[in-house]
C-alpha cells in the first residue's frame, strides 16, 4: 500500500531552479552528474548503506520524506537491486567549492574505548568532567590551561567528574572524537560499558596538537599521526602538560547507556552512526540526511575506498565544500584507520528526484 506524505523539495531546490542547474550552497556548489561518473558506482556493496539511511530517516533530510517512507516498506534483495532502487529516485550532484575546486580531503574519526574508573585510584587520576554549571554564563569558558591550574576554574568543575582515565592522551582522544566507550570499574568491583556522550565544550577554539608539535620542530608533517603524537609523549612525558594546553577547546560529556553494542554514538543529525557508512560534513555544503559518494582512499593500505555514505554528523575542523570525516567504528583496528587518514577526496551528494 502506497504511503501518503506531503511534497518537499529537495535541499538545494526550490521554485525557480530544475534538475540541470548548478546549486548553491552556502559554502558549496552541486553540478549535475551522471552515474557513469561516479568511480566504482557498481562495485560498491551498496546494500551495507540501507541501515545508515533508516536511521537517517528517522529525521529525513528536506525531500527525503518519500523516499523514506518506501525505504521503510522493506529493503531491495541485493546490491544490483539497491542501486537500481536509489538510481530511480536520486540524482547525482558532483559536490565543488564555490570557484569550482572538485577535490577535497578526508579524514577520520572513531569511537574510542578506554578503561576507566568511577573513582580516582591506582593509576586512573585524569577526571573526564561532565558540564559546569556555569557554562553557559561564561563566554568563552575558562581554557584547558586554567582548568588545569586556576583554583577559580578548578572550583567550577569539582564534583562534576563521571569517570577517571589513566592517560591524558585517551582522554584527548576522547574530546576530540566527541565520544567514547567507557570500561569502568565501579566502587562495588563490578565492571560495565557506558557510552560518553558530547555534552558541551568550553567555547575555546580547537588547536591540533600534530599542527603544534610541527611548528615547535618536533615533528614532520608526515610523522604527525596519533601513532606519531604518542611515541613523542612516551620519549617527552615532561611535556605532556605542555602539549595538552596547546588545545585550548575542552569537551564536556554526559553518561549514556550502551543500549546496542552494535551502534555509534548519535551524530549531530540525532541519529546513531554506522561504521563504514556515516560521515561527518559541513552542514553548509551537504544537509544533515543526505545520501553522498566518496571517492577517497583508505590510509594504511591506499586502496580505493569508494562508496555510498549518509551525511549524519559534523565536527568543528569539518569545514569547507569538498570535506568528509569518515566514521570508521570503534576499536583498535578503528583507530588506527582513523588515526591515520587524511586522504584526498571527490564526493558527490545524490538529491532527491523532484
Amino acid at each position: 500500500m502506497a504511503v501518503p506524505v506531503q511534497a518537499e523539495r529537495p535541499a538545494g531546490l526550490d521554485s525557480q531552479t530544475t534538475p540541470g542547474d548548478v546549486l548553491m550552497r552556502p559554502h558549496a556548489r552541486w553540478v549535475p552528474a551522471s552515474w557513469s561518473e561516479l568511480p566504482g558506482w557498481d562495485n560498491d556493496r551498496t546494500a551495507e548503506v540501507w541501515p545508515a539511511l533508516l536511521r537517517s530517516c528517522e529525521r529525513p533530510a528536506p525531500g527525503w520524506a518519500n523516499i523514506c517512507a518506501q525505504a521503510k516498506l522493506g529493503a531491495p534483495a541485493d546490491d544490483a537491486a539497491v542501486r537500481v532502487w536509489l538510481q530511480g529516485r536520486l540524482n547525482p550532484y558532483r559536490i565543488e567549492s564555490q570557484d569550482g575546486a572538485a577535490q577535497g580531503l578526508t579524514t577520520g574519526y572513531f569511537e574510542p574505548i578506554i578503561a576507566a574508573s568511577r573513582k580516582p585510584q591506582g593509576s586512573f587520576q585524569v577526571p573526564l568532567y561532565a558540564p559546569p554549571a556555569d557554562l553557559a554564563s561564561r563566554k568563552p569558558y575558562w581554557t584547558r590551561q586554567e582548568l588545569d591550574t586556576l583554583p577559580a576554574a578548578q572550583a567550577a568543575i569539582r564534583g562534576r567528574e563521571l569517570a577517571y582515565l589513566a592517560d591524558p592522551l585517551a582522554l584527548l582522544s576522547l574530546q576530540i572524537q566527541g565520544s567514547g566507550r567507557l570500561q569502568l570499574s565501579e566502587p562495588d568491583g563490578s565492571q560495565k560499558t557506558v557510552r560518553m556522550a558530547y555534552a558541551g565544550h568550553n567555547d575555546q577554539p580547537y588547536k591540533s596538537v600534530g599542527k603544534w608539535l610541527i611548528e615547535q620542530g618536533e615533528l614532520r608533517a608526515d610523522q604527525a599521526s596519533w601513532p606519531g603524537i604518542r611515541a613523542w609523549v612516551q620519549l617527552n612525558p615532561q611535556r605532556v602538560g605542555e602539549l595538552l594546553w596547546a588545545n585550548p577547546r575542552v569537551v564536556f560529556f554526559r553518561e549514556e547507556a550502551l543500549a546496542d553494542v552494535n551502534a555509534g554514538p548519535r551524530g549531530a543529525q540525532g541519529t546513531a552512526l554506522t561504521p563504514g557508512r556515516s560521515v561527518a560534513i559541513d552542514p553548509a555544503s551537504v544537509p544533515y540526511g543526505s545520501a553522498m559518494w566518496l571517492d577517497t582512499s583508505e590510509p594504511l593500505s591506499n586502496t580505493p575506498l569508494r562508496r555510498i555514505v549518509m551525511a549524519q554528523d559534523t565536527g568543528s575542523a569539518i569545514v569547507g565544500a569538498v570535506r568528509v570525516d569518515y566514521f570508521w567504528g570503534w576499536g583498535e583496528a578503528a583507530e588506527q584507520q582513523a588515526g591515520r587518514m587524511k586522504q584526498p577526496l571527490r564526493a558527490w551528494v545524490l538529491v532527491p528526484k523532484i
